[in-house]
């Protein structure tokens, strides 16, 4: 299973989980026992609306878990960023967080989870308990692959920092790792150009992900939360023979796993507050809701300042 880190803000909720549950990730650490995690929300950001892929997985496996999403639409994407901005931008998006009475906090962003791996983001923070994407999807990557081949697609800042490869070899040297960065699928699923049907999709698609395919990978990581939404488009690409990781997915199901473990999940009877927030046009941003989530969701969508 996942390996134990050393990286200092990286932790697991308690040592009976920590052969399973590891990560960007002080969801699961002693310092975060039973007593510490209040009956509060679970936080979920992204640079966009693709952390609300994680959010769709949230609400599937805890449907009456309270929810914060922020999405920083204002300054989509980060994967383009110098690291520093990416550093400020992440600060400001954790302390938005430290405002909503958030007992867990899912980094959505693949590349602020990149950036976490050496910077100590939470280091002046009221939030304890926390988890980013790269190493759970790593893990099931390593568990699901047959041959020993995983591709990874990514932003460029996560591409640039090395970050899939060391914690892919960390777990197995002996995996061979084939990265590209996909950097025009952010601004095509932000604009809903997803579908498999979608002609720029199928191009951009087969651009970044045909070196890969001729390498021969078996599993392949979607390292950033928007590349799901192209899971058709890329499955049909890539061919049934290869298993996708979804990062949001992965890490939603771990939360679960943690809070659940740690008694810290609301009852049956409780109804579940969804709160999502966006950092520019909420109109534009609802449209993505409805496309990600589906019309009938229950949320309040308002715009914020960070």
């Amino acid at each position: 299973m996942l390996k134990n880190l050393s990286v200092a803000d990286e932790k697991i909720l308690s040592g009976s989980l920590r052969s399973k549950l590891i990560g960007q990730t002080n969801i699961m650490e002693s310092s975060c026992d039973a007593l510490s995690l209040p009956k509060g929300s679970i936080g979920v950001f992204d640079s966009g609306v693709g952390g609300l892929t994680c959010v769709k997985e949230l609400i599937r496996l805890m449907p009456h878990e309270d929810i914060v999403y922020l999405g920083d639409t204002a300054r989509v994407p980060y994967g383009t960023r110098s690291r520093q901005t990416i550093v400020d931008y992440a600060r400001q998006d954790i302390h938005f967080m430290e405002k909503h009475n958030v007992k867990l906090l899912i980094v959505a962003c693949g590349t602020v989870s990149a950036v976490m791996q050496t910077e100590p983001l939470f280091k002046d923070s009221t939030i304890n308990c926390y988890s980013g994407v790269i190493i759970p999807a790593v893990d099931a990557a390593c568990e699901a692959t047959k041959n020993g081949k995983i591709g990874v697609i990514a932003t460029q800042a996560s591409i640039r920092s090395g970050c899939y490869e060391n914690e892919i070899h960390r777990i197995n040297p002996k995996i061979e790792v084939f990265s590209r960065a996909g950097t025009l699928l952010v601004p095509l699923a932000e604009s809903g150009y997803t579908s498999v049907d979608c002609e720029p999709a199928q191009f951009f698609v087969r651009e970044y992900l045909s070196d890969i395919k001729q390498k021969g990978v078996d599993t392949l990581i979607m390292g950033c939360t928007h590349y799901p939404l192209f899971e058709e488009a890329v499955g049909a690409f890539m061919g049934e023979s290869v298993t996708l990781i979804s990062p949001g997915a992965v890490t939603a199901a771990l939360a679960y796993d943690a809070l659940k473990a740690q008694n810290a999940l609301w009852s049956d009877e409780h109804k579940a507050k969804i709160e999502l927030y966006c950092t520019d046009s909420a109109e534009l941003f609802e449209e993505n809701v409805n496309r990600f989530l589906g019309c009938g969701i229950d949320a309040q969508i308002s715009q914020c300042r960070l």
